[in-house]
């Protein structure tokens, strides 16, 4: 008897675990056979950044950093490391999961760490020219609370450059809103597709993004050489290479206060709008 009561409280949790699961799951996910070799592994952001072969019906063969759902995988993989996996698309997230190591690295190589600033910091000049081919400089803003991000509009991810274009329309459209809230905040989306994303190109992609006509006035999109914006995106710990028509990328948002100092540094794509908008809130001397 007490054999058949365990067995059915084991069947029982198994149940509950797979209706836990399915609960956590929006049923539309995509999935993908990806092959490839590992880059470079971020422990700190869970991602691996993977020279993946051609992805039937879905993505050319490129470089592209993913996000890992089987973190053990971190402690495990290496650059140069030759692995399966698949690709899941649900929505606005994506990541990888039954990470296999085909091919363990005979030469493991890794990319550079870039340095960041911290708050307080009085964050460099640059000069870029925006949507309207107008020359703009970081000066500029001195007096405005700036938001700013790094972007390129032919982007395939999801959770990268189109999310962060999706919550900055959510802060534009805030700020539009309840305009006594952020007094004469300002928003900043910068390619680095300096090949692609010139002000012709930038300004399309900003006008389906933004909510109203005059858009432009709050939130400017920008581009400048490649040298330029290399700095730039340097300077906020942001690394990025081409791979073909691609580029691979890892993603940093600031915001500047109205001294045109650091006020903070948001890494990766785990910030969210609320979070943001409570910040612009609470700095003092923008108006």
């Amino acid at each position: 008897m007490r054999i058949k009561i365990l067995a059915v409280f084991i069947i029982l949790a198994a149940l509950s675990t797979l209706l836990s699961c399915r609960k956590q799951s929006s049923g539309q996910e995509q999935r993908f056979d990806l092959k490839g070799k590992v880059f470079e592994v971020d422990k700190g952001m869970g991602m691996v950044t993977i020279s993946h072969e051609t992805i039937p019906s879905f993505m050319e063969a490129m470089t592209m950093p993913f996000k890992l759902k089987d973190t053990w995988a971190l402690d495990v993989l290496k650059p140069g490391d030759r692995v399966t996996a698949t690709l899941v698309i649900d929505g606005e997230r994506s990541w990888l999961e039954g990470v296999v190591v085909i091919q363990e690295s005979s030469d493991p190589t890794s990319a550079p760490n870039a340095n960041e600033p911290k708050p307080g910091d009085e964050v460099t000049d640059f000069t870029l020219v925006n949507q309207d081919a107008k020359k703009i400089r970081l000066k500029n803003y001195r007096g405005q609370a700036l938001l700013l991000t790094f972007i390129y509009t032919r982007c395939p991810l999801p959770d990268y450059c189109p999310l962060m274009t999706d919550r900055f329309a959510e802060i534009n459209k805030a700020i539009k809103q309840d305009a006594a809230s952020y007094p004469r905040a300002h928003l900043l989306s910068i390619s680095v597709d300096t090949d692609y994303d010139k002000p012709k190109v930038l300004r399309e992609y900003g006008a389906a993004h933004a909510d109203d006509a005059k858009a432009f006035e709050r939130w400017e999109f920008a581009v400048g050489t490649a040298d330029e914006v290399k700095k730039i995106a340097t300077y906020f710990g942001m690394q990025y290479w081409k791979d073909g028509d691609q580029i691979v990328h890892s993603l940093r948002t600031a915001l500047i206060n109205s001294d045109g100092k650091l006020v903070k540094l948001y890494r990766g794509n785990e910030w969210k709008t609320a979070e943001v908008l409570s910040d612009l809130k609470s700095l003092k001397g923008i108006e």
